[in-house]
């Protein structure tokens, strides 16, 4: 499909972009240091602006709309939800909302059948850790460094990146550790498997003098995202999985931004097999096409809120118009095989292209994912695997990944850049020719990254 911009309208750009300046207050951003883009439109996999320029959106926005822009079927059954009810308490029973409930638990893992609708991830994760807390009557929950979980209060606190420390108050109950990360081992590893096992050992060590008694649960991003995309080592999930039952400690695993068909399954627990107690999910669910995400809870945490009320709940929780988002984007998913889709361009032509490049580029220190899910780390020498930018850089420091993103976008590419790494993310209903065309652009614009190799 060939997506053609409207007319340019530089004009109306303007105004969009004085409107914005003058009300908007931006997340995570240094008010007067940023110069947003003014989008005028999207559609599949590309999105343009009021001066006609078009981007291929290898960022998906936020690595969410895994089913593309305007996608017919999800737009279509928003307009549809809009003319027969905008919206009703959760309280009700409402058919658009029961269906959507079915088609995530028909295909989380295991006997995750209960769902509880969220605004989006970091609700998500807010109530999955409350459930753990309740269900077991303890006050700790552990999370890895290199994570992200949400910028809620709980959420904020769980997350292992620096986005945490502004917030971090050390009094939410929460502990930190290290998880596995081959490349940058912090166990002195030298395999896949010797990092699994420490990482596991670390982990228990870190149970132990904790005291188990004290730990409702343990969280982890199934594939951390924006920390990285670290694959996890054969063995490592199953591993926590082993440890929380023996410890009766509830396991967590975060797919908001791995779920719904972003590494090539439906949810990236099907890679490993592993069932956890608790999963929380958003973004790809309906794209993000109306605020939606949720927790997928098992039978047994279920059961505890059967005679004992849930102390917890969200005016929009199980929104119409966002479940009947979601009900079109999982149903388009299947029939138009868009999670195959996903595994096949990751398997077939990102996975081998990013090695091609990797070849080609002494910034690329390593390049690792799968699906639609990939990392290119950036550093400044393949030997000792320096960082092209120092951990969490910004202004002059950043200046070598500022120029490598900037030069993506000069040629057409919306990357997602962030501190020594850019991350392949397009929609998971990238075709072929479209993954080639963005490779090509990076293939490019890493000369800009190779000038500051040493």
């Amino acid at each position: 499909m060939t997506v053609t911009p409207q007319s340019p309208d530089p004009a109306a750009g303007a105004a969009v972009k004085a409107a914005d300046r003058a009300h908007v207050f931006h997340s995570w951003s240094a008010q007067g240091l940023i110069d947003p883009l003014a989008v005028a439109g999207a559609e599949g996999s590309y999105f343009w602006d009021y001066d006609g320029k078009r981007y291929l959106d290898f960022s998906c926005q936020l690595v969410n709309t895994n089913i593309g822009h305007q996608h017919p079927k999800v737009v279509a059954a928003i307009q549809e939800q809009a003319g027969k009810l905008c919206t009703v308490a959760p309280g009700f029973a409402v058919d658009v909302r029961s269906e959507a409930a079915r088609l995530v638990a028909e295909r989380t893992p295991g006997d995750l059948d209960k769902i509880f609708f969220t605004n989006g991830g970091a609700e998500a994760v807010e109530n999955a850790v409350r459930m753990a807390r309740l269900h077991t009557g303890r006050p700790k929950v552990l999370s890895a460094y290199r994570s992200y979980h949400g910028a809620t209060a709980a959420a904020i606190n769980l997350t292992g990146d620096p986005r945490r420390w502004a917030s971090d108050t050390a009094s939410a109950g929460v502990v930190h550790f290290w998880a596995p990360f081959l490349y940058r081992s912090p166990f002195h590893a030298e395999t896949e498997q010797q990092e699994c096992e420490r990482a596991l050992r670390h982990l228990e060590d870190t149970i132990a003098f904790e005291g188990p008694q004290t730990i409702a649960a343990i969280i982890l991003e199934t594939v951390p995202g924006t920390a990285g995309i670290m694959m996890p080592p054969p063995g490592y999930l199953a591993g926590v999985r082993e440890i929380c039952d023996r410890y009766g400690i509830v396991y967590i695993l975060d797919e908001v931004m791995a779920g719904f068909g972003r590494t090539g399954r439906w949810f990236a627990a099907d890679h490993w097999g592993v069932t956890p107690d608790l999963l929380t999910f958003a973004k790809g669910v309906n794209s993000g096409y109306v605020p939606l995400g949720g927790v997928a809870i098992s039978a047994e945490i279920a059961a505890t809120f059967d005679q004992r009320p849930y102390p917890g709940g969200l005016t929009y929780s199980g929104h119409p118009l966002a479940c009947a988002s979601a009900v079109a984007t999982i149903s388009a998913m299947a029939e138009e095989r868009i999670v195959e889709n996903a595994a096949e361009i990751g398997e077939k032509v990102l996975g081998p292209g990013l090695r091609e490049i990797a070849e080609r580029h002494p910034s690329v220190g390593e390049v690792r994912g799968t699906g639609v899910f990939w990392a290119v780390e950036l550093v400044r020498n393949r030997e000792t695997r320096e960082p092209l930018v120092p951990y969490n850089a910004s202004g002059a420091d950043n200046r070598p990944m500022a120029e490598f993103a900037a030069a993506c976008k000069e040629r057409g590419l919306w990357p997602f850049v962030n501190m020594n790494r850019t991350h392949v993310v397009p929609p998971c209903t990238v075709t072929e020719a479209e993954a080639k065309e963005g490779l090509a652009i990076l293939d490019e614009a890493l000369s800009v990254a190779d000038a500051h190799t040493a």
